[in-house]
């Protein structure tokens, strides 16, 4: 599978504690990362993931028309409710993909520990 992993900034450690407990199961697929997230991702839990933009400068955009292409299988988008984010039209732009396109995207810890729970426990079926 491949797995798209965004986290905007106050939920970027977050991811990181999240991909590093699930780091094992993370290394059997392909991933795919917004910038910092991406290159925090490789040097702190020690993980390959191809690095897109930044979100701000497109990296949403770019795993939106991924997925819009059958590229991407699952998206965790740890997203920070609390900040006005400016490039909030394609935050959105990215879950309506999820959704139109029928791939799960967990925006929350809880629900991403749930997501790649079950695809741990079920091979690569998300």
């Amino acid at each position: 599978m491949k797995i798209a992993l965004i986290a905007h900034d106050h939920k970027k450690d977050d991811m990181v504690a999240l991909a590093t407990a699930f780091a094992p199961l993370l290394r059997q697929h392909t991933l795919v990362g917004t910038g910092t997230t991406g290159r925090r991702l490789q040097a702190e839990a020690g993980l390959p993931v191809e690095c897109l933009l930044s979100g701000p400068l497109g990296g949403d955009l770019q795993i939106g028309a991924r997925l819009a292409m059958g590229e991407v299988n699952l998206v965790i988008f740890l997203r920070d409710p609390m900040t006005a984010q400016p490039h909030e039209p394609d935050i959105n732009a990215l879950v309506r993909a999820c959704d139109v396109h029928n791939v799960p995207c967990a925006t929350n810890v809880a629900s991403a520990r749930i997501l790649l729970q079950h695809l741990a426990a079920t091979g690569s079926r998300a």
